[in-house]
């Protein structure tokens, strides 16, 4: 285990580590989108709650507003189906809101079938390398001046062990998390000397979500971590302490 790696899994995350930071949040109404959102602001960020269901991210701010959160903003998208200006217009919203953005956790994606390549519908392949990757691209192509103008900015990617190394029947999940993670190697070297922007990826292995349950029906949920359980990473590379971490592919659980 790296030293990266120890200190992202032991991190203690300051009270205030996140006061008056700005972060957006992908998939934020459910899952481990929602806890991150949750943890964020209870350390005192400003957070951007992206997702596709209104009634879920206004959930998710009235729980933030309940626990005594700094007001979050709501931003309905549906990312299977944005276009790259839609994007642009998001990104335009935001300057004028903020000035800046000091974060992006590209949480969001969807599982597509588990099923041999041989049977995999072309629509069901579209469908997630537009949620999973091409989405991503976009978002982050047209909030990065917001990221610019942050003095300490971060963008964390959501990988997947079977995008380090493809497993049978993972489909275009699989796929999208490996191309996931050379978009975010790319954007590291890119962004490494021009700005203070650090990219890196996190693994969150196996935790008690809806996407779970879809990829394994027969596995007992008590058995895996919940999305609280595995935050000190998300917090330690969105924060202020991995200020020197660059280019790297974390995983949220020890192995």
């Amino acid at each position: 285990m790296t030293n990266i790696q120890q200190d992202a899994l032991s991190y203690q995350c300051p009270e205030d580590a996140f006061k008056d930071r700005i972060i957006l949040v992908t998939g934020a109404g459910a899952g481990i989108g929602r806890t991150a959102a949750l943890t964020l602001a209870a350390h005192g960020a400003t957070v951007v709650l992206l997702g596709r269901t209104q009634e879920k991210l206004e959930r998710v701010y009235d729980e933030i507003k309940a626990a005594g959160g700094p007001e979050p903003a709501l931003a309905p998208v549906n990312l299977a189906v944005a276009r790259p200006e839609d994007y642009l217009e998001l990104a335009s919203l935001f300057e004028k809101e903020f000035g800046r953005l000091d974060g992006i956790l590209h949480n969001a994606s969807i599982l597509g079938d588990i099923t041999p390549m041989d049977r995999y519908g072309t629509g069901t392949w579209e469908s997630v390398m537009q949620v999973n990757v091409n989405s991503a691209f976009y978002l982050t192509q047209a909030m990065l001046p917001l990221l610019r103008a942050s003095d300490d900015a971060r963008l964390l990617f959501t990988s997947s062990s079977v995008g380090r190394k493809g497993r049978a029947f993972w489909g275009a999940y699989a796929v999208s998390k490996a191309a996931t993670e050379n978009l975010a190697q790319v954007l590291a070297e890119e962004l490494q000397n021009t700005s203070n922007i650090r990219v890196n990826t996190i693994n969150p292995g196996g935790t008690r979500t809806d996407m779970r349950a879809l990829a394994y029906p027969g596995e007992d949920p008590m058995t895996i971590k919940t999305p609280a359980d595995i935050m000190a990473p998300y917090l330690y590379l969105l924060g202020p302490a991995s200020k020197d971490v660059n280019g790297q592919s974390i995983d949220a659980q020890p192995k």
